[in-house]
């Protein structure tokens, strides 16, 4: 088991991972670490264990939205939903035509 040591705030902290996940782990602690000067404000003075509790409402926020986002690309603009409503009412003309046609006597 490997440990890493995270400086979150300016204070390391020693965490235990798997072997292998350090580059994870300090990745992950370097996340927390860009928003404890917010959180710390935030926590006024509630200390290190409030500014943490920030840091994670934050995290948590981001989250919800990034589950609550559609995917890149899954949004389609007003342009593009016009380009396909002509070309299904092109279609639909298409399909109603053939039909007249071959319920037509003459067909």
């Amino acid at each position: 088991m490997a440990e890493v040591m995270l400086s979150i705030g300016g204070r390391g902290h020693p965490v235990g991972c798997r072997d292998g996940e350090e580059a994870r782990l300090r990745e992950l602690g370097a996340i927390l670490d860009e928003r404890w000067a917010m959180a710390q404000r935030a926590a006024g003075n509630g200390g290190g264990e409030r500014a943490m509790l920030f840091v994670a409402l934050m995290l948590a926020d981001d989250l919800d939205e990034a589950r609550n986002r559609p995917p890149a690309g899954a949004s389609v603009g007003d342009s593009a939903l016009r380009q396909i409503a002509e070309r299904l009412e092109k279609m639909a003309d298409a399909l109603e035509q053939s039909s007249l046609e071959q319920s037509s006597p003459n067909a």
